[in-house]
């Protein structure tokens, strides 16, 4: 038969048309968490991401036409995803009917400023409270029961107690991840999850309805316990303590378990909160199983169970988190005080830091380079970014900050699994640190004379004192990248061999698209004459390239 061009060359068009997946070119996998050596890393589109973020306040994102001019803001500040809550209220006004125009919006503007978003489920609590919940919910409180005080006074707090009110939430979340992926499981522009917000009880330490005081008084879940027996000598010290002060029962209602407190309604609350919100989380997985946490409002000093959010995801009730909702790939700390105290208490073996609030002012630019090196943070995201987290002095700061470490988080990634990326944030308690990266220790410091920047005015001063900081990348036997403010660095050597160690080659410069563009090269005056290096300037002054040497 002989051959119809015109059937051929359709046939070509509509092949030409179709997208070319091979295997040197797979479809990218769901954005996700890998262990990667002793890191966790985010993974986007096949690749570690560093999420350099902010988050929004809280209703900012209740209007496309408010977000308009928002959107091409952050993108200046040097963002690359925003924290946007997602109301419950706004996405099914009436029960069983949804509107994803908001959503689908949101979506829709912050792929075209190329931003990456992290979804902020205001769903049965908001900072312990239930705002965010419907009007049909909140007006039919007999269904959706609420959780009372101890004198019987009612709040407008959703009980995690009712399974009308978890099934409710459940579903609409499960709706929520479900319009996800329909319009967004190719690009990737949504790549986690907050699943509620700041949960706990106050003034209370626990919910006193029928259903919790019961639930007080039966025996510690046998789930939980099997957990805490397997996992006795790695609990957190002061859950362990307080099982160990009732003396490592087995079996026995809480107080039994755990003795009587305000401390021990805590960790009660703490197991029905996890299962609630594990249990909504399992919901959206089964649609479209992004990652997904829950944060954490922290304990200021001194404060006691019903002073701060009781049954939150805190570091003394983690492990009951983790047992009671492990559907959740990690907890998460919202950061305003004890910024290294708290990094540590959340940086788990089995919880990967991610800091989804904190301070974006100038100290916050100096924390995120702490949080990224030392601590292998993923992501980093002061709170009302649109607005006070994005003004003055600090907001200026932070996108510095952030332009540099975008440059530098290929390297910063690539070598984080490899134990080749350290971090300091100097302090009155620790005013010098040593710190061994590779062949060498970098003795840092703070103090010295500050260095000037190209164009920079010889008068010039820091706007207000910052914390010295830094983040340190070995790349090589004798290489590393550096980056911060007010510290000054000299090297020595922790293995056999010549004893001195001398600077060969201080360069700075910048990374344009991968590649390294050299600057000025420093010696003399700007290396106190070979034998320092100095980081001056604001929050993410630059990039040096540094090479060393060993003599006698």
């Amino acid at each position: 038969m002989p051959r119809r061009p015109w059937v051929c060359s359709v046939v070509l068009d509509l092949l030409a048309a179709l997208p070319v997946y091979s295997q040197s070119q797979p479809v990218p996998a769901i954005p996700h968490l890998e262990r990667r050596g002793d890191t966790t890393q985010l993974i986007v589109d096949g690749r570690p991401f560093l999420a350099l973020a902010g988050e929004l306040h809280n209703n900012s994102a209740t209007s496309l036409e408010y977000m308009k001019p928002v959107w091409p803001r952050l993108a200046a500040m040097n963002l690359n995803t925003v924290l946007v809550p997602v109301s419950w209220a706004l996405l099914e006004p009436s029960e069983g009917k949804f509107d994803y125009s908001l959503v689908d919006g949101l979506v829709r503007d912050a792929r075209a400023q190329n931003l990456r978003l992290v979804l902020l489920w205001f769903g049965s609590w908001k900072n312990t409270w239930s705002s965010y919940a419907p009007d049909w919910v909140k007006r039919d409180f007999e269904r959706f029961s609420r959780a009372p005080l101890q004198n019987g006074s009612g709040t407008e707090r959703l009980s995690p107690f009712c399974e009308a009110n978890r099934n409710a939430d459940a579903r609409a979340f499960a709706a929520l991840m479900r319009r996800i992926k329909e319009v967004d499981s190719d690009a990737h522009t949504v790549i986690m999850i907050q699943v509620e917000n700041e949960v706990g009880v106050v003034p209370d330490a626990r919910d006193h309805s029928p259903a919790a005081n019961a639930a007080y008084d039966r025996p510690v879940p046998t789930e939980l316990m099997a957990y805490l027996q397997r996992h006795k000598d790695s609990l957190d010290p002061g859950l362990r303590a307080k099982w160990q002060g009732a003396g490592f029962k087995t079996s026995g209602n809480w107080e039994a378990v755990f003795g009587s407190g305000l401390e021990t309604e805590d960790l009660f609350m703490a197991w029905h909160y996890a299962r609630y919100i594990g249990t909504v989380a399992e919901s959206g997985k089964a649609e479209y199983a992004l990652p997904m946490y829950a944060n954490a409002a922290l304990i200021r000093p001194n404060y006691a169970p019903g002073q701060y959010n009781s049954g939150g995801p805190l570091p003394h009730s983690m492990d009951i988190w983790k047992a009671g909702g492990p559907q959740l790939d990690f907890v998460a700390p919202d950061i305003y005080f004890e910024f290294k105290n708290w990094c540590a208490k959340y940086d788990r073996s089995d919880n990967p830091l991610f800091i989804p609030e904190a301070d974006g002012d100038i100290q916050g630019a100096a924390n995120v380079f702490y949080a990224v090196g030392h601590h292998r943070a993923f992501g980093f995201s002061p709170f009302a970014i649109d607005g006070t987290g994005s003004s003055g002095e600090g907001g200026k700061e932070l996108a510095r900050s952030y332009e540099v470490l975008s440059q530098l988080a290929p390297l910063i990634l690539e070598n984080q699994p490899k134990g080749r990326v350290a971090g300091v944030l100097l302090d009155e308690l620790t005013p010098t640190q040593r710190v061994r990266l590779g062949d060498y220790t970098l003795n840092v410091s703070g103090g010295g004379p500050r260095r000037i920047f190209p164009g920079e005015p010889i008068s010039s001063e820091l706007p207000r004192a910052q914390t010295p900081h830094g983040v340190f990348i070995s790349t090589g036997p004798d290489e590393f990248y550096i980056a911060g403010s007010g510290l000054a660095i000299t090297f020595s050597a922790n293995t056999p061999g010549p004893p001195i160690v001398g600077l060969a080659t201080v360069e700075e410069g910048r990374f344009v698209d991968g590649r390294w563009i050299r600057g000025r090269t420093l010696a003399g005056d700007d290396t106190g004459q070979g034998n320092s290096v100095s980081l001056r300037g604001g929050a993410g002054a630059g990039v040096l390239r540094v090479i060393v040497y060993r003599y006698r």
